[in-house]
């Protein structure tokens, strides 16, 4: 329930502003490396981005299927409110950051400042700073990368979260990216349809010190 009224709260927001531009995508991955949980897992993620007058904002909903039986639901919303644009060659804006992190279970809010940086050849590079406020266990910091770069015929992006220890919990690290080629035009579709891998380091994962997951994912995403 809490899911979707986030999809609904991000949805509603076309209601009262002009939206520059918005993009939908369905991901399919499949790997086998995962920690925390049985091993094996196939996650469908519905994703939404959009810029508007009044900043920009990211979806995601993520249903993970465990070879073991499992089903989990995990999603994020990630509205941005600008407060300052800037037309130099290196901060493009600045705003008030925040998400809300849902699972079975927990729903931590992030707040802070974020800003999309100017750099060569990135399509976009985005820094968010937050203040977490989590359900379980003492409040505590994100620093959060996000960016995406074309390679030639290739497409390179992802994220990087990075959270301090605290409360017990070690700190923690979760570098993900996907390297992907667009197929769409060889099949004459009019959307893009990727196919490629998504790759995820994460140190010390959900804070548990010694429980580092490197894992390979294969992956097929289409833009509708």
């Amino acid at each position: 329930m809490k899911i979707f009224t986030i999809v609904l709260l991000l949805l509603s927001f076309d209601s009262f502003s002009k939206t520059h531009w918005s993009d939908f995508s369905a991901t399919l991955l499949q790997g086998s490396n995962y920690e925390v949980g049985d091993d094996t897992r196939t996650v469908f993620t519905f994703e939404h981005a959009a810029g508007y007058t009044w900043g920009d904002s990211f979806l995601f909903v993520d249903r993970l299927h465990s070879d073991n039986g499992d089903k989990e639901t995990y999603a994020e919303i990630s509205p941005r409110f600008t407060i300052s644009s800037y037309q130099n060659d290196f901060i493009k804006n600045i705003y008030v950051a925040t998400t809300a992190e849902v699972g079975d279970g927990f729903t931590n809010y992030l707040y802070g400042f974020g800003t999309d940086l100017k750099i060569p050849h990135f399509q976009f590079f985005k820094v968010n700073l937050y203040r977490r406020n989590n359900d379980f266990g003492d409040n505590s910091v994100q620093a959060t990368l996000v960016w995406a770069m074309p390679i030639g015929p290739l497409v390179y992006d992802g994220f990087l979260d990075y959270v301090p220890s605290n409360d017990g919990k070690s700190s923690s690290m979760n570098f993900t990216s996907q390297l992907k080629y667009d197929i769409g035009s060889a099949l004459n579709l009019d959307s893009k349809l990727f196919v490629g891998v998504e790759y995820t380091y994460w140190q010390n994962k959900f804070g548990i010190d010694g429980i580092d997951e490197n894992n390979v994912n294969l992956l097929v995403k289409y833009h509708f």
